[in-house]
């Protein structure tokens, strides 16, 4: 164990949130670099808080070989790929932010991503193609360092890329970031200028100076050599998706085919920036007192709708300057005709009893925008916990089912 607590502390003062996040989820250590198990990440993006106080372990260089001999193709990828690996995998810093990326990224946002790493059009992807991601987080966060002790923030920058100084940026720096950017943006803008950067000329010292991960070997085999398709990274994406969901739901299904309308309600503020929760719950209880259960695919629908909330806020606004709100009908087809996402007429229902305030049947932008893109921010802001009021009937059907 190489984790001292009191240098914990102390350098997450020169850490950012999302760093901060990734440093009290990783578990692993290598050559003064922390990594996160997939175990590790799927807690970041699903808890407020590791289950266990986490002590980095110390990987020998045998004990990655073998993480990295059991890592599967991606052609062998499924909804259970993380689950299935558990604690044996790990994930670097630069892929946690990659991955985050993901979760919040419509299906047709699958295809800008792949085309953003081929940067030289052939349709494949290759191990040199995809560590141009490692050279622009890496150069995004440069931009973000807090200043003071420049000993500290180069032992950050070790445990976080495994480099000990600031390297040559293959960017441009100047008169950028005057405005806040995702990572996807940045991700979005700066592969394009790779192309016509010197990361060309130092691809090889790039990708001799990164230790394999899981995710390098799961896409580009473990000679490094294999090339990725789109059919395999949207796959990937996808499935990565479906499990992050499929955990939530089954955490709150207790093995049931359905989860309470309230529980729904729980997971779509947990992230939020709403302060009085209990509000919003207590309508809802009031609204729906016939418990019907939200299914896994209206589940699955909502959230790849919410992966779409920038066009339909197009939609809304429309509602919005024409100073009208919407109802449940309009509702559903704007959703339809702007993301594709066809989602039932109780969902929505659900969806209208929990942040119709007012209770005039009809959804102001205030009422679900706003909130609703808090809650796209999962696994970057901090976790806020809510308290969790079960009803009589869910409690006695989540009995009976333990019997």
């Amino acid at each position: 164990v190489t984790e001292n607590r009191s240098d914990l502390e102390d350098l997450h003062l020169y850490a950012t949130p999302r760093e901060q996040r990734f440093r009290r989820f990783a578990s692993l250590e290598y050559e003064g670099q922390l990594y996160m198990t997939p175990y590790d990440f799927i807690q970041s993006v699903t808890s407020d808080e590791p289950k266990h106080a986490k002590k980095w372990r110390s990987l020998s260089k045998q004990e990655l070989n073998q993480i990295l001999m059991e890592t599967p193709p991606v052609w062998k990828g499924s909804s259970k790929l993380f689950r299935n690996l558990n604690e044996k995998g790990v994930i670097s810093y630069t892929e946690y932010l990659f991955l985050l990326c993901i979760l919040t990224k419509p299906h047709a946002g699958f295809r800008i991503a792949f085309n953003m790493f081929d940067t030289d059009g052939n349709e494949m992807v290759d191990k040199k193609e995809f560590l141009v991601l490692q050279e622009i987080f890496r150069k995004k966060n440069e931009k973000r360092e807090k200043k003071g002790d420049e000993e500290k923030r180069a032992m950050l920058r070790l445990q976080l890329y495994g480099y000990h100084t600031s390297t040559n940026s293959v960017l441009k720096t100047e008169g950028e970031d005057l405005v806040p950017r995702s990572y996807w943006d940045t991700l979005r803008r700066s592969t394009s200028q790779a192309l016509f950067s010197d990361l060309a000329e130092r691809a090889d010292d790039i990708s001799n100076s990164v230790s394999d991960t899981t995710l390098l070997v799961h896409f580009f085999g473990k000679k490094g050599k294999a090339e990725l398709n789109f059919e395999d990274f949207y796959r990937f994406m996808d499935n990565l998706q479906t499990e992050v969901l499929e955990i939530e739901f089954l955490s709150y299904s207790n093995g049931m085919n359905t989860i309470s309308e309230e529980d729904f309600a729980h997971i779509l503020l947990r992230y939020t920036n709403v302060e009085n929760t209990s509000s919003y719950l207590e309508n809802m209880r009031c609204s729906i007192p016939e418990e019907k259960g939200i299914t896994f695919e209206e589940f699955r629908s909502f959230f790849q709708f919410l992966n779409n909330l920038e066009d339909f806020t197009i939609a809304m606004q429309m509602y919005n300057f024409a100073s009208r709100s919407i109802g449940q009908d309009e509702f559903k087809r704007a959703v339809y005709v702007a993301t594709g996402v066809k989602l039932s007429a109780h969902l929505v229902n659900t969806v209208f009893k929990i942040f119709d305030v007012d209770r005039d049947d009809q959804l102001s932008y205030k009422e679900f925008i706003g909130i609703m893109k808090d809650r796209l921010n999962r696994g970057f802001r901090g976790y806020k916990p809510i308290q969790r009021y079960t009803t009589f009937k869910s409690c006695v059907r989540k009995e009976l089912y333990s019997r």
